[in-house]
């Protein structure tokens, strides 16, 4: 009987160690605590506070608006807000409460929600 439930908890711990390969990035982490509340969790423009904008936040799912923003681009919205690119004044700038290789973190995560395709 001790050996069943060795050989059960052993089993469970490899479901576990497999069931996510891939860790949540640096940049999800980020994407997580500073976007997801006006882009939404899965980054498609519908975070809870959507409802109560007059500019609806970017779809970061959408490849073709997604390819055409270089990394630079994505850096300084980011940084200095969306007005510093011509975008919505309601994208704050992050400047303050990320560093630049942390925003160069969450550039790549946007280039994942954009342009990777979901297995």
């Amino acid at each position: 009987m001790k050996n069943t439930v060795q050989v059960l908890a052993l089993l469970m711990l490899s479901c576990i160690a497999f069931a996510d390969p891939e860790p949540d990035s640096p940049g999800q982490k980020l994407y997580t605590v500073y976007c997801s509340q006006c882009h939404g969790l899965e980054g498609d423009g519908f975070g809870v506070n959507a409802a109560d904008m007059d500019i609806l936040p970017k779809d970061h799912t959408d490849t073709d608006e997604m390819v055409s923003r270089t990394d630079e681009d994505l850096f300084k919205a980011i940084k200095f807000g969306g007005k510093a690119v011509g975008k919505s004044i309601l994208m704050p700038n992050w400047d303050g409460n990320m560093t630049d290789a942390e925003i160069d973190a969450l550039v790549a995560y946007l280039r994942v929600l954009c342009c990777e395709e979901a297995d």
